[in-house]
């Protein structure tokens, strides 16, 4: 029978090399690859068997995207994150038991942290991560 393997995200940017160095600072993800060289224009980046890739969108008015990342140790990411970057809502503990949180890339994709969590909900239903 057929297999699907993996799902990767790609995400159009406008800088593949900046985009390259905010997905390492902020997550820890490393570059893979990067091409060609001198002026990147597609990368892939990769961390604990995640991988996401980066293109130099084609278009003045390229689409944003939102990613969804499944962490562990979320109150972690959200220390390094505060520090670097706007939270855009959250951290809220939603009524399907996750605790999320949000802040947007240089090209202003939606990046959303989840974990799963057993504390009641902090939030109403229907807020933020809708």
């Amino acid at each position: 029978m057929p297999a699907i393997k993996a799902v990767e995200p790609r995400i159009e940017v406008e800088d593949v090399q900046r985009s390259a160095r905010f997905y390492a600072d902020m997550l820890g993800f490393n570059t893979s690859v990067l091409w060609p060289e001198g002026s990147p224009e597609f990368a892939i980046l990769h961390r604990d068997g995640v991988r996401l890739q980066l293109v130099k969108s084609s278009q003045e008015d390229k689409a944003s995207s939102s990613l969804w990342l499944d962490v562990a140790d979320i109150g972690d990411f959200l220390a390094a994150t505060r520090q670097r970057a706007r939270i855009e809502w959250g951290p809220e503990v939603f009524f399907y038991q996750r605790r999320e949180f949000a802040f947007r890339d240089p090209d202003d994709h939606l990046i959303i942290l989840s974990e799963i969590t057993t504390d009641p909900p902090t939030c109403a239903a229907g807020s933020a991560s809708d």
